[in-house]
């Protein structure tokens, strides 16, 4: 039987892809070190990775094993820029800070890149996004958008696509135009993770599976973190465990809720198949997004049906059957032969939520569906602050992230309220 992630449900296409998964102890007595963290995702890994490199003795502990949330289950959409447009920043925070963070994102897309063929991880990584109009009224939007980041961001890979255009590289007629960006691409997520952990270990991180923290307490004496099977003892932790934190600590689980999201992987469609030729990602304008990529055996991967409220979906193949048929009737009887879901953290301004939450202690969250890209290099940027230069995770610690209005017990509800509106705005 393959595994089964217990806080993940289904069997991912990643994870029957993936190869070789090793397993790794759980965590067996005390332990001393200079820096815990908690997380086994993108960030965690990342920053294991990066800190065990510069020679601190760091301990890592994940719940589960790694992979098993949205770092190893997600669309492996690399994406530009932060999650809200560039525009959208600078409106609000001003041209400098707008830019800057637009620079910062750049930087960790290449470095992504750069780190996995560095340290021999395949990620097969592909180029290519496009992000599809679902509704004529958003097409000067998207016009300005790609002007916007050609002449004012100096990002000269993004191209305006009318609706034929669209229709030729989508192979779907159900979009009336959108935007090319050849400057990203999309990846294998699970192999991602694999190959971080494999960097980490192999730099001396201390990576321990099955160990869940069960508190966290910082004081004079530094940071302690209870887990069944003993205590670590450190001068410094890192939480990363995204929409998987639960009430470890209040404070992120106030401003990052975590929201259901469910992809289904078809048979390999074939060369003559006319579902996007050019091997591009995509994403639409839908605020409940679908997001869909062909995988190089033929595959396609297609996401878009979330969930704000706990519990499982026991459908995902008939939803995410039912998603494919309305872009591509051709498919409609077409079979998954995998279909997952998972959870990932977002934040009310969709913005990552970066915070030192008690003393020695540093949360960092809510990348808002944005994060294949930004919570690996969160990773690095943590790294570089125990190491003595905090002014670049102190870009993302400076955004303004509001709570969650309701507070512990009436936040999922109004959540589901809100959110489903504008999920159904989308087909009005």
């Amino acid at each position: 039987m393959p595994y089964q992630s217990p806080i993940s449900p289904g069997f991912s296409w990643y994870e029957a892809t993936v190869g070789e998964r090793p397993q790794y102890p759980s965590l067996d007595g005390d332990r001393r070190a200079d820096v815990a963290i908690v997380g086994g995702g993108f960030t965690g890994l990342s920053a294991a990775a990066h800190l065990a490199k510069a020679g601190v003795n760091v301990v890592l502990i994940e719940a589960h094993r790694f992979g098993d949330g949205a770092s190893g289950r997600n669309g492996g959409q690399l994406g530009t820029g932060q999650r809200a447009w560039a525009e959208e920043l600078e409106a609000e925070l001003g041209f400098t800070r707008a830019k800057a963070l637009f620079d910062l994102a750049e930087e960790a897309k290449a470095h992504l890149i750069d780190f996995a063929a560095a340290n021999r991880i395949e990620i097969d990584y592909r180029p290519g996004q496009i992000s599809a109009v679902h509704k004529p009224r958003y097409l000067d939007e998207y016009r300005r958008h790609a002007d916007i980041m050609r002449d004012r961001f100096d990002y000269p890979h993004i191209t305006y696509m009318d609706a034929t255009e669209t229709a030729e590289r989508l192979g779907s007629t159900r979009y009336f135009g959108g935007i090319r960006d050849t400057g990203t691409g999309h990846i294998h997520p699970l192999k991602l993770v694999v190959g971080t952990a494999r960097v980490a270990r192999e730099a001396g991180a201390h990576l321990f599976e099955g160990t869940p923290a069960m508190n966290i307490s910082s004081d004079a004496g530094g940071v302690r973190i209870e887990t069944p099977s003993g205590t670590i003892t450190a001068e410094k932790c890192l939480i990363a465990t995204n929409a998987y934190g639960g009430d470890l600590e209040p404070e992120s689980a106030a401003h990052v809720m975590p929201i259901g999201s469910f992809i289904g992987a078809t048979p390999p469609l074939g060369d003559d198949s006319p579902v996007l030729p050019g091997g591009e990602s995509v994403d639409d304008s839908r605020f409940v997004v679908r997001y869909f990529r062909r995988e190089p055996n033929g595959s396609l991967l297609f996401g878009g049906r979330e969930i704000y409220a706990p519990g499982e979906d026991k459908a995902i193949h008939h939803h995410i059957r039912r998603q494919i048929a309305e872009l591509y009737p051709a498919l409609k009887d077409v079979e998954l032969t995998h279909a997952w879901g998972g959870y990932v953290g977002i934040t009310m301004p969709r913005r990552p939520f970066v915070r030192e939450v008690m003393p020695n202690v540093i949360s960092a969250a809510g990348w808002s569906g944005h994060g294949v890209m930004l919570s690996n290099f969160a990773g690095k940027l943590y790294a570089e602050t125990v190491c003595g230069n905090r002014d670049r995770l102190r870009l993302f610690e400076e955004l303004k992230i509001p709570p969650f209005p309701g507070g512990r017990h009436l936040r999922p509800f109004l959540m589901f309220l809100a959110l489903n509106w504008y999920a159904l705005r989308d087909r009005i």
